[in-house]
């Protein structure tokens, strides 16, 4: 299982990312409705039709009617709904974005956790194999008289104790594959085989938190959505002042008339025209009230974005930290301690054979390997994690991007 492997099987196979996809489908679509007129009514009626006979040529004023209304919003409003609708689909679809990079982060964190964990059951193995040589040595020195019971017995303890190391990441292991395959939207079950080597070339400079920040200004979805729903909160304030004037309904209707006047001649057809307005009668407690509620929309989507923009910076910067000093970390490991370390145990393990060291201060020195061994892992996996968590905040996915 690669790394891009997985962040490609997450993208294209997570519930969560194909649920917000639809979603933004759903709010592209808005826009379009909003905007447009309303659908006009047709009307269909008989007037004065006399309720004696229902005769429809019996009375002059009797006739048939067909008319079209349609109401026309005052001038302005379709384009701010649009406005509002096109705000909020955008802000739709930079949830998606957003959505996608938390997951390839997350992704990419659980990868290397269980990397980690892998060499970690690997370091395990190897000093098990280690302490067991180093039983077999006490034995050896034991059965001839130049060694001392006690040490094979605390050899072996050395060795249950790796023993109960080795379960509890296997438990860990466990619960990251489980939590790895929830996010590539597989059984929980199933089996994660990993890299067994990188390079620690891998690990690049990153930018400075300025130039983080200044990333993450232009290219974070969260803020770009944070600042389309701003837009569309502005937009819906601009709508909420323009309800106190009237929206115009137009009605044309056309009546038919049947029967004849007194002189015999056929009764004239009626046309008709109406112009209907709305009435703000209530502005205290409607219109007024919608305004104030816009507002305060407004003024906390100010407060989102604002406050957003302050987590995403904070984000950055202890990313940033995280992922320098576990660089740094690494190198120190990699340049220093481990082979210090390691050539003291070959030191010692000689020392010990000439009984110039005692067995206490050799298992003490391959303790000390094995934690050193464990904690380089850690570091690489800490450093990779912290990456990930800050390309994300800066909003990429690599930086090489």
């Amino acid at each position: 299982m690669t790394m891009d492997r997985a962040v490609a099987t997450a993208v294209a196979s997570n519930p969560g990312l194909d649920e917000l996809r639809r979603r933004a489908a759903a709010a592209a679509a808005i826009p379009s409705q909003v905007g447009t007129l309303p659908d006009p009514r047709l009307n269909l009626g008989a007037a004065n039709l006399p309720v004696d006979t229902f005769a429809l040529d019996q009375e002059p004023m009797t006739q048939l009617q067909i008319g079209v209304t349609q109401v026309f919003p005052f001038p302005g409003k379709l384009g701010l709904r649009r406005e509002m609708a096109q705000a909020e689909a955008d802000a739709a679809a930079d949830s998606v974005d957003e959505a996608r990079l938390r997951l390839v982060r997350d992704v990419r964190a659980l990868w290397w956790e269980l990397f980690y964990l892998d060499r970690a059951i690997e370091t395990v193995e190897r000093n098990r194999s280690l302490l067991r040589q180093l039983v077999d040595v006490a034995r050896t020195k034991y059965e001839v008289g130049r060694g001392l019971q006690q040490d094979v017995l605390l050899a072996q303890v050395e060795l249950s104790r790796l023993q109960d190391m080795a379960l509890q990441i296997d438990g860990m292991r466990a619960m990251s594959v489980a939590r790895f395959n929830a996010l590539l939207a597989r059984p929980a079950q199933t089996p994660v085989p990993m890299l067994r080597t990188v390079s620690s070339s891998e690990l690049p400079v990153p930018p400075d938190a300025a130039k983080l920040q200044a990333l993450a200004e232009r290219g974070r979805p969260w803020l770009s959505q944070l600042r389309h729903q701003l837009d569309a909160a502005q937009s819906a304030q601009a709508l909420a002042r323009k309800e106190y004037v009237p929206d115009l309904g137009v009605t044309a209707s056309y009546g038919w008339r049947d029967g004849n006047n007194a002189d015999g001649s056929a009764r004239a057809d009626f046309a008709s025209a109406m112009i209907s307005i709305s009435l703000p009668l209530f502005a205290s407690r409607k219109q007024d009230q919608l305004v104030a509620q816009r507002g305060a929309e407004r003024a906390a989507r100010e407060q989102a974005l604002a406050d957003a923009r302050n987590r995403v910076h904070a984000d950055i910067a202890a990313a940033l930290a995280d992922y320098r000093r576990a660089r740094d970390e690494m190198a120190l490991f990699d340049d220093g301690i481990l082979p210090q370390t390691a050539q003291a145990v070959e030191s010692m393990l000689a020392g010990y054979q000439v009984n110039k060291v005692d067995f206490l201060t050799l298992v003490r020195t391959q303790v000390t390997l094995y934690n050193h061994e464990l904690q380089r892992w850690r570091a690489l996996s800490q450093a990779q994690q912290a990456l990930a968590t800050l390309t994300a905040a800066a909003g990429k996915e690599t930086f090489d991007e």
